[in-house]
């Protein structure tokens, strides 16, 4: 039985966030240090009036919320300090940094592909209420999102020439 002021696993996971909102970095960022950094890293979301706590008990680094070193810094959302500080550098990533933080600070302008990231993103918030499961959702569409990136840009869709028929 855990102490007054322990959480339990179960505890921890009502804990965590509702989608009202998409957070892209809450997948984004995840899915840089799963692809790119540790494979193994876990990702605990908590309310953020819990962030400080819960890293402390798990030996935890925030990240994407005021006052910690892995958030936004000027206008370079978490995403881009995760590239910075990791030093990864891949035409690719650059290309996903710039969807991804055109999406994150809704500035559609900036990259075309940002609203169908955020479409994608805003749909994944309505679907999951747990975190952890929108999370492994997520991880499809952005490694997919990353193969784009990085070899089918130039791929495209004719139309008049595509095969197939519906009944």
């Amino acid at each position: 039985m855990p102490a007054p002021n322990e959480l339990t696993p179960p505890q921890l996971n009502r804990l965590i966030g509702t989608p009202n909102c998409p957070e892209i970095d809450r997948i984004a960022c995840p899915l840089l240090i799963r692809r790119f950094v540790d494979r193994r890293a876990r990702f605990l979301f908590v309310a953020p009036s819990e962030v400080e706590n819960v890293a402390d008990r798990f030996d935890a680094l925030p990240f994407d919320i005021d006052n910690v070193f892995w958030t936004y810094r000027g206008t370079a959302c978490t995403f881009d300090t995760m590239i910075e500080e990791f030093q990864l550098t891949s035409p690719a990533l650059s290309i996903m940094a710039r969807i991804i933080r055109s999406a994150d600070i809704n500035r559609h302008d900036l990259h075309p592909a940002c609203a169908g990231l955020l479409a994608l993103s805003v749909g994944l918030s309505r679907q999951y209420r747990d975190d952890q499961a929108q999370l492994e959702a997520g991880m499809a569409f952005y490694d997919a999102l990353y193969r784009w990136a990085r070899d089918g840009q130039d791929e495209g869709h004719d139309w008049p020439t595509a095969t197939g028929a519906a009944a």
